[in-house]
């Protein structure tokens, strides 16, 4: 009898638009090359890039096509294609003041943006997802946060984890993923990058297909 080979790994990623501050925004730009990036860098045979998506920098936008993408893969899976193995969503958020990649452990389901978001929305010490309760609720990646990092440190990346991916938002997104992520069965994972005046693009979009690349090998 021949050995199985490795587990499909499907994952799906998702960026920013600009926001307050940031008139450019690193993960738009990685989010948006990453295929063609892939492509030529070439997948691990059990990886399969799937969806890449940026998201408005407002809370209702980026919700209403984050649900959207979410379902879509959930509806994909189903189909077949990545029934059989596990589906992984990544979302890459910028930090201004962050000199290091930051893998994030966990949400809070707090929205308190420090500043308006680009349609004006500004909540102060609100529930995420009321049904979750109060605002000192967390929700935790099911992925490896540590392994991943000591991984990607062997590697030669400057990347350490993170306990705290702030109240606007970057928690707010993941929040809501990681909700999902627990309802369907799948994974999920926030990354906060520094600007590219800190790191340059292309040792980020190195460093992202290096995680990529983790990811599939942890599966």
């Amino acid at each position: 009898m021949g050995s199985e080979g490795p587990s499909i790994v499907t994952v799906h990623v998702t960026g920013f638009k600009k926001f307050h501050g940031v008139p450019e925004n690193p993960t738009e730009k990685i989010v948006s090359n990453l295929k063609s990036f892939m492509e030529e860098r070439r997948l691990p045979i059990n990886l399969v890039l799937g969806s890449c998506t940026v998201l408005e920098a407002t809370g209702q936008g980026a919700l209403d096509t984050l649900y959207k993408v979410l379902q879509s893969a959930i509806e994909d899976r189903e189909k077949g294609s990545s029934a059989q193995g596990q589906v992984i969503w990544v979302h890459f958020g910028v930090a201004c003041g962050l000199t290091v990649f930051a893998l994030e452990n966990q949400a809070f389901n707090e929205a308190t943006f420090g500043c308006p978001d680009e349609q004006g929305w500004k909540p102060q010490r609100i529930p995420i997802v009321p049904s979750d309760g109060s605002i000192s609720r967390t929700r935790q990646t099911t992925l490896p946060v540590n392994d991943l990092a000591k991984s990607l440190r062997r590697i030669g990346y400057d990347v350490r984890r993170s306990d705290d991916a702030d109240r606007f938002l970057c928690n707010y997104v993941y929040y809501h993923s990681l909700h999902f992520a627990e309802q369907h069965g799948i994974k999920s994972l926030f990354v906060h990058v520094p600007l590219f005046s800190v790191i340059d693009e292309v040792v980020q979009m190195h460093f992202v297909a290096s995680l990529l690349e983790v990811l599939a090998c942890m599966n």
